[in-house]
């Protein structure tokens, strides 16, 4: 593709002479440019990859993959008809609702679900318990996440009351329903919102407290499959047109929205780092050629033709646009490999919180790397640095031999 005379010339521009310092800053800063940009737009991308992975398999492995509610049927005639028309679903009844949590004068509000411990698909949760036992979870026991146990200063055998949403009558008139309950567990799901804000009750207990019935309680299905919970679900909505279903993705379907939109728009906003940085190939490529008028003239006059020119003084921009973007594409992949444990040196170093727990909803920053988009992201940058470095190799036919030697 290249000769070697091309190879070499392209090699000489890429070394320019000592009084032609101003071309080497230039280069170094196309370098740097771009370099920077490819790592930025690989480490953005890994993190926004991360993001997505983990939130999505903590929301599926605390949340039902498909929920059921009815007015009209019962439950367990709703879940017979589904077991007849799927394999391998796992189903439990619940009953949830919204309540308030009273400990030592602090109230919290959070929302309470009523579970069958006996039932396969809490199974997971005991492999989430960071104290007590499962096997403990009876009538009068409640389970609850370890956040909320730290600002309420609650520990395993303390007692919580628990004030439900639904009103009893009473002598003296409507009450909120409420009971006390002795904590037996404290779950940490590395989701804080959960940890924070959800606790779990017997079925009984909520049954009790919420005042319910049969016809009031949901159903929640467990797929093999979580992640074509919505291709079940359509399926079901055709078995019973009385129930109210939706999945996990109806549910979060706004924030897994915001996500996506975010993560296009980081993509964009981080390949305009790499456009501009490509910029400065274009002006050091110019003021090359500029510098090289009377280089480029002998070189026609001794015979190379307009094509061989253009083409090293592209390959002298390629180079620079190649090595930068293989640079900015290791350091972009190590760096996000690692980033846990540059976070936790700067948090160290700085003696700040880079990424609290609170806000971005995970303990870990997490980071996913994605090597098809890697492979994108080095295709794109090779693509803008070769269109950066076509355009002025260009200018290079208009040329005219006579007038460039003809005060030499």
């Amino acid at each position: 593709m290249f000769t070697n005379t091309e190879k070499l010339i392209a090699i000489r521009n890429l070394r320019p002479k000592r009084k032609q310092g101003f071309l080497k800053v230039i280069s170094l800063f196309s370098f740097l440019g771009i370099m920077l940009g490819v790592a930025i737009l690989i480490i953005v991308m890994s993190v926004m990859n991360g993001f997505r992975t983990e939130l999505t398999n903590k929301i599926i492995g605390l949340n039902p993959h498909i929920v059921i509610k009815t007015n009209e049927q019962s439950i367990d005639d709703i879940k017979n008809t589904i077991k007849n028309n799927f394999e391998n679903f796992k189903f439990s009844k619940i009953i949830s609702g919204e309540g308030v949590v009273l400990s030592q004068n602090q109230a919290k509000g959070v929302f309470v679900k009523g579970i069958d411990r006996t039932d396969d698909v809490y199974s997971p949760l005991e492999k989430q318990l960071i104290k007590g036992s499962l096997q403990d979870f009876n009538k009068g026991g409640v389970i609850i996440g370890g956040e909320l146990a730290f600002n309420l200063d609650l520990s395993i055998g303390d007692k919580i009351n628990l004030v439900s949403s639904n009103f009893v009558s009473t002598p003296f008139g409507s009450i909120p329903a409420q009971d006390s309950y002795n904590i037996v567990g404290i779950f940490n799901s590395g989701f804080y919102e959960f940890d924070q804000n959800l606790i779990y009750i017997t079925l009984d207990d909520a049954n009790y407290i919420f005042n319910n019935i049969d016809k009031e309680m949901e159903l929640e299905i467990y797929t093999f499959d979580p992640y074509n919970a919505d291709k079940y679900k359509n399926k079901i909505s055709l078995l019973n047109d009385s129930i109210y279903i939706y999945s996990w993705t109806d549910i979060n379907k706004s924030f897994f929205s915001a996500l996506k939109v975010e993560r296009n728009v980081m993509f964009i906003i981080l390949s305009l780092i790499v456009i501009v940085a490509t910029f400065n190939i274009i002006s050091g490529l110019t003021i090359l050629i500029k510098n090289k008028t009377k280089e480029i003239a002998i070189m026609k006059t001794l015979g190379l033709s307009n094509t061989s020119i253009k083409k090293s003084f592209f390959l002298t921009g390629f180079t620079i646009g190649l090595f930068a973007t293989i640079s900015g594409t290791i350091i972009g992949v190590v760096f996000s490999h690692y980033i846990e444990n540059i976070r936790n040196f700067l948090s160290m170093v700085f003696k700040i919180n880079i990424f609290p727990s609170d806000v971005y909803f995970l303990e870990q920053m997490p980071s996913q790397i994605d090597f098809l988009s890697v492979f994108f992201i080095f295709l794109l940058s090779l693509l803008i640095t070769s269109m950066a470095s076509y355009f002025p190799a260009t200018a290079i036919s208009k040329m005219n031999t006579t007038q460039a030697l003809k005060y030499e």
